[in-house]
């Protein structure tokens, strides 16, 4: 498993990849969707397995002496160490603006989503989506990416649209806070990472089934 996740991070992930993990740096922007750099990064994966599709880097893996459980285990592990060290820098930055800058005039002014804790739950949502969808719809065939990475990124648009419309409601402005409502906050942070691991977990167990049947 190792070995198999050394050559992930070593061969088959473009350089590309890593970089996109700068665009966390989003979560500074005032007056933007800042989520779309959750949206960002799964680009960049997405260019990797692309680039690995080209390669016939399932087929290799498969002449390896390993099962087609540790290649699917590999892969989803390759992912979500990428997504964790994005939602680490998401993180920092937040709580810098949320300690440092919450009385920042351009940050009090923004009609659009600050980071804050829900902003954070919203990253893992848009992770969770791409684990289950993209890298599930892979899986099935364990060679197209267009469509998963389709049906990913309409689900990932409309979680953006939910989640830049519901802050304006009456009664839910402390989502938008960086220093009110801290507490429904945390909670809505609790339920993303509940919905983060529950997906990742259903949506690699299906994807070990599944793959374990194709024949390649």
């Amino acid at each position: 498993m190792k070995r198999l996740l050394k050559k992930e991070f070593k061969l088959t992930s473009l350089k590309l990849t890593y970089y996109f993990i700068l665009f966390s740096l989003m979560s500074f922007i005032p007056g933007y969707p800042i989520l779309l750099g959750a949206f960002f990064l799964t680009l960049g994966i997405f260019q990797s397995f692309e680039n690995a599709r080209l390669q016939n880097d399932t087929l290799f893996s498969l002449l390896l002496p390993v099962t087609k459980k540790d290649i699917v285990v590999s892969k989803y592990c390759y992912v979500m160490i990428v997504e964790a060290i994005f939602f680490l820098f998401c993180a920092l930055i937040t709580a810098f603006r949320m300690t440092v800058l919450k009385d920042a005039e351009i940050y009090k002014a923004n009609a659009m989503m600050n980071a804050n804790l829900a902003y954070l739950a919203y990253i893992l949502i848009i992770l969770a989506l791409f684990n289950s969808i993209f890298l599930g719809g892979f899986f099935k065939t364990a060679y197209y990416v267009g469509k998963p990475f389709l049906l990913y990124g309409a689900a990932s648009f409309i979680v953006v649209l939910i989640a830049e419309v519901i802050h304006h409601i009456p009664g839910l402005e402390m989502l938008n806070s960086q220093s009110k409502g801290l507490g429904i906050q945390a909670i809505v942070l609790a339920l993303g990472i509940v919905v983060y691991i529950a997906l990742t977990l259903c949506s690699m167990k299906a994807s070990i089934k599944t793959f374990e049947r194709i024949d390649i």
